[in-house]
């Protein structure tokens, strides 16, 4: 029996933080087995933040890596959810 994770990554400021995250994410890339963007669109609006939802592969240890990674990144609140499989 393993474990699945899913890390939930609330980006506040897209503009400002986009590309420090696309950094992790490209860095961890080989770890993520889904990836989900969420953010506010309409004809009069872009909305500066935004929700990501990640579906992740590897151990405790690598996991734990990837969200410490991710919280080194200015406007990310992380949370992470792991579900006994």
């Amino acid at each position: 029996m393993g474990k699945r994770y899913i890390l939930g990554i609330g980006l506040s400021n897209r503009v400002e933080n986009a590309a420090e995250f696309q950094k992790v994410l490209t860095e961890c890339g080989c770890y993520i087995k889904t990836r989900l963007g969420l953010h506010e669109v309409s004809e009069n609006l872009c909305s500066p933040g935004g929700l990501i939802i990640l579906e992740v592969y590897g151990g405790d240890a690598a996991v734990a890596e990837m969200e410490s990674k991710f919280k080194a990144v200015k406007g990310l609140q992380v949370q992470k959810m792991a579900f006994e499989m």
